[in-house]
């Protein structure tokens, strides 16, 4: 069985992820491709992961070469669509060249952002405020339900998440498929040229110490927008993620936090993901004479 290739894009320019990896030892697309190539193991087939820069200026994008994919995804971002910076656009037309090669298409948080910007929707500053921690009570949509994104989800989950916008005005040919209070767009899919993209704004992704070393960098933006009132209250919160993290049957930690049983397990928590990788991208691999 042949290796799945995969591409894997660099949401932030490089002051951004460098800041990242100082706190946090890697990279989002070098976190982003370990977990992808975890998750492909434990489907039974091995993947090489290529990385690449969209945000970057002068970046030689795959352009014509993303045909020698199996599947591309974006990570998070620490930017804002709606600013309109040349970052940020450069990544749109990443995207639409991902719609155009017809390759399964993912995206978690900012890729879900970008996709849906590329694909004619619209992303705004969420007016409820941040969502960030835990993303509480999402809810598949009864479009989402029997999608094979949310496969093996229960009705209603809670999952790592970390943002200030979302997408306000949707593309034609989107479905969401999860919503919760806080965020209309939880999930979607969005069909655009020849593509097909799922995407979620939560992070499937990550382990509770990648979420302890990102709060440690946005504990200034928490405290002034209320979420704690002291330094040492952040860090404790950061301290019990990085707890839990390392003894997952730590019942106190999960209590004090309300992390629910289905979040500690990380199989459950990076459910879309796997689906992606079993629904979209083996399938595409396969056709091809890959796996």
């Amino acid at each position: 069985m042949r290796p799945v290739r995969l591409l894997v894009a660099e949401g932030n320019p490089p002051k951004m992820r460098e800041r990242h990896a100082a706190v946090s030892g890697r990279t989002p697309s070098q976190f982003y491709a370990d977990v992808l190539a975890m998750l492909a193991e434990d489907l039974g087939v091995a993947a090489e992961i290529d990385i690449c820069f969209p945000a970057d200026q002068g970046a030689n994008l795959p352009g014509g070469d993303l045909a020698g994919y199996d599947g591309v995804a974006i990570t998070g971002s620490g930017l804002n669509l709606w600013k309109a910076e040349p970052e940020s656009l450069a990544q749109v037309e990443f995207a639409r060249a991902v719609y155009a090669s017809g390759l399964p298409f993912f995206g978690s948080c900012w890729g879900l952002q970008v996709a849906a910007a590329a694909a004619g929707g619209e992303v705004k500053l969420n007016p409820q405020g941040r969502e960030i921690g835990i993303a509480r009570s999402i809810r598949i949509t009864d479009a989402g339900r029997g999608h094979p994104l949310h496969a093996d989800r229960t009705e209603v989950f809670d999952a790592p998440a970390i943002h200030s916008d979302e997408v306000a005005v949707l593309p034609p040919n989107a479905t969401v498929t999860a919503t919760n209070e806080l965020c209309a767009v939880q999930a979607a899919e969005i069909r655009h040229g020849k593509g097909v993209f799922w995407g979620v704004q939560f992070h499937p992704e990550y382990t509770f110490a990648e979420l302890g070393g990102i709060l440690t960098r946005y504990t200034p933006v928490m405290l002034k927008e209320g979420f704690f009132r002291e330094p040492e209250e952040a860090a404790r919160y950061v301290s019990d993620l990085v707890a839990l993290d390392d003894e997952p049957g730590r019942k106190d930690v999960a209590w004090r936090l309300g992390i629910a049983p289905s979040v500690l397990d990380p199989k459950v928590r990076r459910t879309e993901l796997t689906n992606w990788l079993r629904s979209q991208v083996l399938r595409t691999a396969s056709a091809r004479g890959r796996a």
